[in-house]
């Protein structure tokens, strides 16, 4: 078991925060899940907050690696965006959980800074992507704008949907971000 252990606690530790947030993930909760001793946690996480990065990195890269999957075939700016709210629909339907990034973001205030630290990265790699996709790499303060404007929109749809059990709240809010051709 030891050489999946870090994945399972990893595993447990997502479902976790996805749906209690990070103050209601602790070591002997992941310990005892897992039939193991907190200090088995421990050996693998020395520090919460070190569990906490190591969850956005793995979300982060999953992430990413789903969404190039979904917009690399794409040719155009409105397809790439389709294929970036596809990712985001997929993963709240695959889980039955919001964003993993967008609850700890929902905690800013109450994270440890590093774990706030590493949220924002996801979020700006997010902002980046959706503003050179818009732009064709140009960048530009419009383009930036339309960028935020999705990304909050596809976070707010994601809180909405799922707390209301509802998939096409969801379709809703991604179908109003497309942009036209």
């Amino acid at each position: 078991m030891m050489a999946g252990t870090r994945d399972l606690l990893m595993d447990e530790a997502e479902r976790g925060v996805r749906t209690g947030g990070y103050n209601s993930v602790s070591f002997r909760d992941l310990a005892d899940a897992l039939g193991i001793k907190s200090a088995s946690v421990h050996y693998h996480f020395r520090k919460k907050e070190d569990l906490g990065v190591a969850l956005v990195d793995r979300y982060s890269k999953r992430f990413f690696e789903a969404l190039a999957a979904q917009a690399e075939p794409e040719s155009t700016a409105a397809g790439r965006i389709s294929a970036y709210c596809r990712t985001y629909r997929e993963a709240l339907t695959s889980s039955d959980a919001i964003c993993l990034c967008g609850m700890l973001g929902a905690e800013t205030s109450g994270l440890p800074e590093v774990v706030s630290a590493a949220v924002q990265r996801f979020f700006e790699a997010n902002l980046v992507w959706l503003s050179d996709t818009l732009s064709g790499g140009e960048g530009g303060d419009h383009a930036d704008a339309q960028a935020a404007q999705i990304l909050a929109t596809l976070q707010g749809a994601m809180m909405l949907s799922h707390n209301m059990d509802d998939i096409r709240v969801f379709d809703a809010a991604a179908a109003a971000v497309l942009p036209a051709g």
